[in-house]
């Protein structure tokens, strides 16, 4: 009879030991899928009809209005070690100064790098090259005819 209850109390120990071992998974933050980023039209879509078909985000940008970004990542829980970070997702929303949407980003985190998974834009703008990157880009791309007329 003893013999029973301690091979009871070993399986349930094992048993314990095995279900601490697992890891657990977390996900924290909010990416909209997909599907709905599909019925957001760049140009098109206000503010208002984006916070409608997606939700507002947990981040926006420092500049009012300027974006909207929304976080997703998931988390490892092993055991006793620390909690690792195994994906992360951001999807930034541009708006341009009217309030409708201009772009549309998705980056992930590959080791450590950030990398561009999906971008939809309506128009290539030279809004994003500053002034100086415009004037040092321009150098050699003159002719002495240009100058002397």
């Amino acid at each position: 009879m003893a013999t029973i209850r301690n091979l009871l109390i070993l399986a349930f120990v094992a048993a314990f030991g095995l279900a601490a071992c697992t890891a657990v998974y977390r996900n924290h933050g909010f990416v909209p899928p997909e599907e709905s980023l599909q019925q957001v039209v760049v140009g098109q879509t206000s503010m208002a009809e984006l916070e409608g078909l997606v939700g507002r985000p947990s981040a926006q940008g420092l500049l009012t209005g300027s974006g909207w970004y929304y976080v997703g990542s998931r988390w490892r829980h092993y055991g006793p070690y620390e909690p690792e970070e195994v994906s992360r997702e951001v999807v930034a929303v541009s708006f341009d100064a009217s309030g409708t949407v201009s772009n549309i980003e998705r980056f992930g985190l590959e080791r450590g790098r950030v990398v561009v998974l999906s971008r939809r834009v309506t128009e290539g703008s030279i809004t994003e090259i500053s002034l100086i990157g415009q004037l040092l880009g321009n150098l050699g791309n003159f002719q002495a005819g240009d100058i002397v007329e």
